[in-house]
């Protein structure tokens, strides 16, 4: 596959050495591609903005650090929003610095850059049966993404290794919905008219509703494979993934024993998952012997959140749940930490996954905790081989893995094993066939009832750095 190189450049009224040693601390405020990272080294996590479409907004390109030449050289390995190489390249400009970027774009990245200006890209009909993904490779959600096409195609890959499906092999599909529901309902159509019969929805639950009421008369099933608030299964509507009453029944306790308080304190984005958290929260805490003492909703895509930490610093919370997602719950904890609001109270995030974690940086996550079906550093067979498996296929700088994309690798292995089961990729057999399942995966045993009702094992963990470690299990 033919890689092309986009470039875009920068000229800084500072030397060379200053500039360098400056790259990474300044997000927001026009410095050296607005980039964000706590430290210029390999393996750090980072995220620039490039100015690689003249005609919208930069490009937020999300990696790691692969290889650093101090003073002239950054380069960076980048899964969104698509899989490549960036760098970047610092020398004297007269009495300035010029930093010139060169991104790496093959042949999806160029179809998702096209898409972006608006052109219409459509895949040619497959002559393979056709999985689709639809994640967020773009927009608010990227981070909690930046696995989950990784994950898909590994499971596929190994799926066709085995011979596939009735001696096919299954291409794979992806859209990005930008985490916007209405882009992600265009992408659902594009991804049907492509051949895929089973499109696979690793998005923000708005995304989820607005393509379930967009493909109300298609014959597609539409798997939902992260944590979600429910209420949409049934027919050809499968929603895998943790429950927010599951979340909380199995954290409250352990929560309020640590912190030694039960004042709670409700914030996160207003969409339908944290709403229907919170109103799991309303329901599950006081019944645990806890007491609600604030909620603020701000939408997806807020930057500055001074004015809810005063809030919670008022309330006197000993707990404060956050709903935040993606790039804006990485903004809220690192300023929660700036104000020392972790001095305060301790925060359960029910969606934090280890990317996630990586933006945040290794100071700025002390008091911070999650619950869900998975970790990374889950200590099982199966995870250890998925693991090992994932590094040696796409490498030591790769994405961690996290509930949020590992939830993809397990929605794949369900949708082939029921579609082996059916003896066909067609929507209504398959949906059948993978009810009234119990499963081995990576995470443990999983079951799918007859009603749609999942079940799985629950942990809490707290953040250490930038993993998370287990503390207690339900």
């Amino acid at each position: 596959m033919s890689v092309l190189t986009l470039t875009a450049q920068e000229e800084v009224s500072a030397p060379p050495r200053v500039v360098f040693g400056l790259f990474g601390a300044g997000a927001g405020a026009g410095w050296v591609f607005d980039a964000l990272c706590d430290r210029v080294a390999p393996g750090a996590a980072v995220t620039l903005r490039a100015p690689l479409d003249p005609d919208s907004a930069p490009v937020e390109i999300l990696g790691r650090i692969g290889a650093v030449a101090p003073g002239r050289l950054i380069e960076i390995v980048h899964d969104q929003p698509w899989r490549g190489r960036t760098v970047l390249r610092f020398s004297a400009h007269g009495t300035g610095t010029r930093v010139r970027l060169q991104s790496e774009l093959d042949q999806l990245g160029l179809e998702w850059l096209l898409r972006r200006r608006g052109h219409v890209v459509r895949n040619a009909p497959c002559e393979n049966p056709a999985l689709g993904l639809l994640t967020s490779k773009s927009g608010p959600g990227n981070l909690f993404a930046a696995a989950s096409d990784n994950m898909a195609a590994l499971a596929l890959e190994e799926i066709n290794a085995d011979g596939g499906l009735r001696g096919r092999p299954v291409d794979l599909l992806i859209g990005d919905d930008a985490t916007d529901p209405a882009t992600g309902a265009r992408e659902a159509r594009r991804l049907a008219a492509a051949g895929c019969r089973t499109i696979l929805v690793a998005t923000t639950s708005a995304t989820f509703v607005a393509v379930s009421r967009a493909m109300a008369d298609a014959d597609v099933l539409l798997v939902q494979t992260l944590m979600n608030e429910g209420g949409l299964a049934g027919g050809l509507r499968i929603q895998l993934g943790e429950r927010p009453a599951d979340q909380l029944a199995a954290a409250a306790g352990p929560m309020m024993q640590a912190a030694g308080g039960r004042r709670w304190f409700l914030a996160g984005n207003d969409y339908c998952w944290p709403r229907g958290t919170h109103a799991a929260a309303r329901d599950v805490l006081p019944r645990l012997g806890g007491r609600l003492v604030g909620e603020r909703l701000t939408p997806l895509g807020t930057s500055d959140f001074a004015g809810i930490i005063e809030a919670v610093e008022r309330s006197g919370a000993d707990l404060l749940l956050s709903t935040f997602v993606g790039a804006d719950a990485a903004a809220f904890q690192r300023q929660c930490h700036d104000r020392g609001l972790h001095q305060r109270c301790l925060t359960l995030a029910p969606a934090m996954d280890e990317s996630t974690l990586a933006r945040i940086g290794p100071e700025a996550t002390a008091g911070l905790h999650t619950v869900s079906g998975y970790v990374e550093s889950l200590d099982t067979e199966g995870n250890s081989t998925l693991l090992s498996r994932y590094r040696a296929r796409f490498g030591r700088w790769a994405p961690p893995v996290s509930t949020l994309s590992e939830s993809v690798f397990e929605g794949v292995q369900m949708w082939f094993a029921a579609a082996v089961r059916a003896g066909t990729d067609e929507p209504h057999a398959v949906a059948r066939a993978m009810h009234d399942v119990r499963v081995e995966l990576p995470r443990g045993t999983v079951t799918l009832d007859g009603n749609g009702v999942v079940g799985q094992r629950i942990h809490v963990a707290e953040a250490v750095g930038t993993d998370l470690r287990v503390v207690t299990s339900s």
